[in-house]
């Protein structure tokens, strides 16, 4: 039986969301003209646009289902994911290494790589791109299908693919402007639509000092501190008092800098909106703008989690406040290898829209959901056919052919796509945390990968081998680690320990913290030690490419209120205020 059931004002807001979304790709079908046009908006947007795309491209299943699910299973602590794993990035690539990206004219990540080390470098990181981007596309279709499924007994099947033929739809239309301007709209879809759930919960549980109160009583009764739910920092000095279960080491190493940096500064899908600016300045302003609302999300995202801990409701002794436990296909209540009950945190949000949202205000609130879901999917579709059609159909499929068959190519390649990514839905099933699964398939790909930005950016002796057998060699440490170990309650398979078992660690979260870390130092070392083997590239070539070679952009004409250093520096005051309350 369906959890609820819509009204006609819902579908009402719903179909005009689905209009507008259509719309915007109708009215940019004629301006896609060349594949530049197509992959990379011409590099024609305004700030504004892309910063907030920036944002977006990132704010999809991950962010609305992950956060308010990690929020219910971690608490406060899940802030660590914006105030030190998002918002230093963001601001790290603003400053530091848009001037290459954008700079150098490189279409894509992968073709950078190519421009400072070699093809098959470029040939490495295009093909582990385009495979997360596809398991990533998956995670959002995987989340909306469960959400419509569960909520409003809408069939799973039939669910994604009428999802995935409208992304398809307005990406084939307008391409990446397309994508990007429904990015803006869905930004304001998840203010507009989360701020007054989180304003109703508050209310339902007490304030904040109720819901603290609460959340203490469910950390006791977990065995946990009484404020590891309502302190972002107090429990990390060991993985037995904090419910991520790892210490500050591996929380500020595995997330502050691996996963974060390896993310937010390598990953295309979001420095491709940056790359659609009209100017090198708006470039590096772009994740800059993007910043500031990023390190308030918390506020939005994850709170509703945590009141969905506490909330009272009707699931049964098996669940907790109103997340009900997880079920397997018979429709018994899951249960881990320790023998508890398997909780459905993805479903912490939308059963909090459920319970607080009247007829009108739940339209509104699972539209929401939905364009989050459909930018996800968007972002990650026109990531994978830029870097197909650029970085390994060009590049040793078909070279040499016409503009007008490389814009044929991308489009073909959004429609294979939303294939790959339909299939991937599936496998996403597999974990009650999708920002768990998410952040695994970060430490294998953009973990080692950063290894390599960083040193080709910033160490002009790195070279092409160096580089290669980093990647490959990085990779394979978070195989291996992966495979060595496993999560308290998991048992063996897509979660670790397919190798045998070496460690045991507290949480899913931890498990993949390391397995980053591994990753992370891995490629730095092996990257080093056969550069020094092998011969680099001349200077003359490296320049614009390597941060010691290349001219500093000048931000002297600008007023300082708009100069990028300035506003960086603003950030990180705020985001350390937000540290210290939190704390």
């Amino acid at each position: 039986m369906p959890v609820t059931h819509l009204t006609l004002v819902d579908y009402a807001v719903m179909a005009i969301y689905f209009a507008v979304v259509l719309g915007i790709g109708w009215v940019l079908r004629r301006k896609m003209r060349t594949s530049n046009d197509f992959f990379l908006s011409g590099r024609s947007l305004p700030p504004w646009v892309t910063g907030l795309a920036f944002l977006s491209a990132n704010l999809g299943a991950q962010e609305v289902i992950g956060m308010g699910a990690s929020g219910a299973k971690y608490g406060i602590a899940t802030s660590h994911f914006y105030w030190i794993g998002a918002v230093p990035a963001m601001l790290f690539v603003g400053i530091f290494m848009m001037p290459f990206y954008y700079g150098s004219r490189a279409r894509s990540v992968p073709e950078y790589l190519k421009l400072r080390f070699d093809e098959k470098t470029r040939t490495l990181n295009a093909v582990s791109f385009a495979a997360m981007t596809i398991f990533s596309s998956g995670v959002s279709m995987y989340a909306m299908g469960k959400l419509l499924n569960l909520l409003l007994g809408w069939d799973f099947d039939t669910s994604v693919v009428v999802a995935g033929g409208i992304v398809l739809a307005y990406v084939l239309l307008g391409g990446l402007t397309s994508a990007i301007y429904n990015e803006v709209l869905q930004f304001f879809m998840i203010v507009f639509g989360f701020a007054p759930l989180v304003w109703i919960g508050l209310r339902s549980v007490g304030g904040w000092d109720g819901l603290t109160t609460k959340l203490s009583e469910a950390a006791v009764a977990k065995g946990l501190p009484a404020e590891a739910y309502t302190h972002a920092w107090r429990g990390m000095g060991d993985a037995s008092t904090n419910p991520i279960g790892v210490e500050w080491f591996g929380l500020v190493l595995g997330l502050g800098v691996v996963l974060s940096f390896g993310y937010w500064c390598t990953d295309f899908l979001v420095v491709q909106r940056a790359m659609a600016a009209d100017s090198m300045t708006a470039a590096r302003r772009t994740p800059l703008i993007a910043a500031l609302p990023k390190m308030l999300f918390p506020f939005l995202v994850i709170l509703p989690g945590m009141i969905a801990l506490v909330l009272s409701g009707d699931v049964g002794a098996a669940g907790q406040g109103i997340i009900p436990p997880k079920f397997d296909a018979s429709g018994v209540a899951m249960v881990d290898a320790a023998g508890r009950v398997v909780l459905d945190y993805d479903l912490a949000t939308p059963m909090m829209l459920v319970k607080l949202f009247p007829s009108g205000m739940l339209g509104l609130g699972l539209t929401a959901l939905i364009a989050s879901f459909m930018s996800g999917m968007a972002g990650n579709v026109t990531a994978f056919n830029t870097v197909w059609t650029y970085d390994i159909y060009q590049s040793h499929i078909r070279r040499g052919a016409s503009d007008a068959h490389y814009l044929w190519m991308g489009r073909a390649a959004t429609v294979g796509g939303i294939l790959l990514s339909l299939a991937a839905a599936y496998v996403a099933g597999s974990f009650n945390n999708i920002m768990d699964f998410l952040q695994l398939i970060f430490a294998f790909v953009n973990a080692p990968l950063f290894a390599t930005f960083a040193l080709g950016m910033f160490w002009k002796r790195s070279t092409g081998h160096g580089a290669f057998w980093g990647l490959v060699s990085g990779t394979l440490a978070a195989t291996i680690h992966h495979g060595l170990t496993l999560a308290v309650g998991s048992v063996p398979g897509i979660k670790g320990g397919y190798f045998g078992m070496l460690n045991l660690y507290p949480s899913e979260m931890a498990q993949t913290f390391y397995t980053a870390i591994s990753a992370f130092v891995t490629c730095l070392v092996v990257t080093v030690l056969v550069s020094l083997v092998t011969r680099p590239r001349a200077e003359e070539e490296l320049k614009g490419l390597v941060y010691s070679l290349t001219p500093r952009p000048s931000d002297g004409a600008l007023p300082w209120t708009q100069r990028p250093a300035v506003l960086a520096l603003g950030i990180l005051g705020l985001i350390l205020i937000l540290n210290i309350i939190f704390y």
